[in-house]
């Protein structure tokens, strides 16, 4: 029944999804901010700029110019030709003289589109550049574009395809069967088609950015395979601890299940804490993301078990010819290297707890350099057209023309406001250029575009930017009932940044707040909630360490694909942040959920950690090989923010499994001992009950392992 029931769920998800299309629509919107106030007076205004732009960008060969006769009538065609594409209002001459570089050699022209970059079909786009293209190279004329309108769709099929071939071979490993490693896989796979279907659908009520794509496969492989692993895993070891298929499911779907589950849950109080950043496109990137979960823990508690009783002994079939048959019984699990490993670091945990701590302090270190803001073009791979525009553009006409500064001025009776503006900014250091004030038709709104000196990305962009709102504007419209908005990239990139971190300390309290409060009822100890909440952090923030030091920093920035430095994107720390507390926290819950089992039925606590590291360890090593493996494989990708959500998740979850969980807590709870479940009576009594382990105590011999057995 539950089989037939979820194949009825998926056909009636793709039912309607045939019948009922979603689309991904690029959405950032900024209450208060310069930047909304300036984007809703453009659109208000000057409706012709409402729609995004394709910036062309056209190069003579080293040394000539581009306004001979004979390229000046191949561009006036290619100006033409561009007209001609739907939903295009106009295409600027390229050659005018503040559109063309002194020596002649370079020149841009922008293509007005009347709908934004999400609206306008791909295919329209390409087929004007491939045009553009044929018609300018007989004449020498190298042609590139960059602009909002130049933006392909997320792409990830080869990450997915990396991600599942190394989860394939990590599975094997561990169970040594096909059948048991197919399970994960498969699991996987129903779980992400699954949460694509289910986000398509929710885009007929809000609307999702197009990142969500690549963070639905990136989270939803690496959380399903992970769920369905521990399940499979405790399922198999009840088989072989002698239990009948029916039982030994009964038994996974009560442990691991209910692990599973408890998981799932801190994952979503994570996502959730997103709304306390107040920005709703990362709210809603958050909600996108955590659909892989949500479907992955639904598929993982109730059809797993069910697949588990239907398949029982022949979940063993298939055996891997080269590897020796596994054993997942308790006496085989004492002898594993992760068992002795355990023993180990219980064994030597006076100097093991103090060098861990150091270590992860150091590679933490780097992130008090971060610096949030926008990556431009110039970070992209130096093969992409956008890239090949930023760096024609900056020779020809500086670092600067690649990110304008636009300022709205809102006259208000006052028509020299965009003069007054506009003399108040010729005059900055950091200024290379100042063009002509541009009004609407109305004459009550007009724009000013200024060039700076550096480029978006850099500092002194942001410098800029900050004087303008803060002095220059102010003292120019002073005695003026005007008001005048800085707009661009990096203004809106700096407002994103600097509302983030006003309302970060919200976020973080609410997330740590409520998670501590649920693994004090499952746990019953104020310890482990404390330490599992202190030790998350600091996962969290080597992986923002690591980031910063290789993207930001630039050492072994060649090993991302990247060549240039740039700011970390600001929407990127709360969302990674969010997934990264619930998915390690996950790692934290299945191993003191074991650990607490073996206590809960008659072992101290120190036999409780090293039996608890032996019967878990193994498994939640090759899950975080297998979801670091899946994280790492979209640094593969072109766009740079999959490269930093890649490169942060997967060294954080290698950190926190394999440093933190299974080295920094089994030492910590070694040195503490009993003192590991200390409860106050009071809050006790307080607290609700929320029990991970086995809900009926077991019978079980007290552990022969010796904790300072080497």
């Amino acid at each position: 029944r539950a089989v037939f029931a979820w194949i009825a769920i998926l056909v009636a998800l793709g039912g309607l999804n045939g019948a009922f299309p979603g689309k991904l629509i690029d959405e950032f919107d900024l209450p208060d901010s310069d930047f909304s106030k300036a984007t809703d007076l453009l659109e208000t205004k000057f409706p012709a700029r409402e729609g995004d732009t394709l910036t062309v960008v056209y190069a003579a060969p080293e040394g000539s110019r581009l306004d001979t006769p004979e390229r000046s009538a191949a561009i006036a065609a290619a100006v033409e030709r561009a007209k001609q594409t739907p939903k295009v209002s106009d295409a600027a001459d390229p050659l005018l003289p503040e559109t063309l570089a002194d020596d002649g050699r370079v020149a841009y022209g922008d293509v007005q589109f009347t709908q934004t970059g999400f609206e306008i079909e791909r295919t329209d786009v390409v087929a004007l550049q491939d045009d553009l293209r044929a018609l300018l190279e007989p004449v020498a004329v190298q042609v590139e574009f960059t602009g909002a309108a130049e933006a392909p769709p997320p792409e990830s099929g080869t990450s997915e395809l990396i991600g599942l071939a190394v989860a394939f071979v990590v599975l094997l490993i561990v169970f040594r069967t096909f059948v048991a490693t197919l399970v994960p896989i498969v699991f996987a796979i129903v779980a992400v088609a699954a949460a694509f279907m289910l986000l398509f659908l929710a885009t007929h009520v809000t609307n999702f950015n197009s990142i969500t794509q690549i963070l639905v496969p990136m989270i939803g492989i690496g959380v399903g395979i992970d769920y369905t692993l521990f399940i499979v895993t405790r399922f198999r070891q009840a088989l072989h601890d002698g239990l009948e298929p029916h039982d030994a499911a009964a038994v996974a779907a009560a442990t691991a299940g209910r692990a599973v589950l408890f998981a799932g849950v801190t994952v979503a109080i994570s996502i959730t804490g997103l709304a306390f950043i107040g920005l709703d496109f990362i709210t809603k990137l958050g909600i996108g993301s955590a659909l892989g979960v949500l479907t992955s823990v639904l598929l993982a508690t109730t059809l797993l078990p069910a697949v588990l009783a239907l398949l029982g002994h022949r979940v063993d079939r298939w055996k891997v010819p080269f590897l020796p048959a596994s054993d997942d019984s308790e006496q085989a699990r004492l002898a594993t290297p992760i068992a002795r490993w355990g023993r180990f670091v219980t064994r030597r945990a006076k100097i093991v707890l103090p060098a861990t701590v150091v270590l992860l302090a150091i590679l933490a270190l780097p992130v008090l350099n971060v610096r949030l803001g926008l990556a431009d073009a110039g970070t992209a791979p130096k093969q992409s057209t956008t890239r090949k525009a930023y760096d024609l553009l900056a020779d020809g006409f500086g670092p600067g023309s690649n990110g304008p500064i636009p300022i709205i001025i809102d006259h208000r009776g006052d028509p020299d406001a965009a003069t007054k503006i506009r003399d108040a900014v010729t005059g900055l250091a950091a200024v290379e250029r100042v063009n002509e004030p541009f009004a609407n038709d109305a004459g009550d709104v007009s724009l000013v575009n200024v060039l700076s000196k550096t480029s978006p990305q850099s500092e002194e962009t942001n410098d800029l930017v900050r004087a303008l709102r803060a002095d220059v504007i102010p003292a120019a419209l002073a005695g003026s009932a005007a008001q005048a908005y800085v707009s661009g990239q990096t203004a809106a990139f700096a407002d994103i940044g600097d509302h983030i971190i006003d309302h970060l300390p919200q976020f973080l309290l609410y997330i740590v707040g409520v998670t501590f409060l649920l693994l004090a009822m499952a746990f019953r100890s104020l310890v482990v909630a404390i330490k599992a909440s202190l030790t998350t952090i600091l996962s969290a923030f080597v992986g923002f360490g690591v980031l910063v030091f290789v993207v930001q920093m630039g050492h072994g920035l060649g090993l991302t694909g990247l060549d240039r430095t740039g700011p970390i994107e600001s929407f990127v720390l709360p969302i990674a942040f969010a997934i990264l507390f619930g998915l390690s926290m996950d790692y934290e819950v299945f191993l003191m959920s074991r650990i607490r089992e073996e206590h809960v039925h008659g072992k101290d606590t120190v036999h409780a950690v090293t039996d608890g590291v032996a019967a878990i360890g193994r498994v939640i090593v090759a899950a975080a090989v297998i979801m670091a493996s899946v994280f790492a494989a979209f640094i593969l990708q072109i766009d740079r923010v999959p490269k930093e959500f890649g490169l942060l998740l997967a060294v954080a979850i290698l950190v926190d499994a394999l440093i933190v969980r299974m080295t920094l807590v089994p030492a910590l709870l070694s040195l503490l001992k009993e003192r590991s479940w200390a409860m106050p009576a009071w809050l006790d009594r307080v607290l609700p009950r929320l029990t991970i382990e086995p809900p009926s105590e077991r019978t079980a011999a007290v552990s022969t392992s010796d904790p300072t057995e080497p």
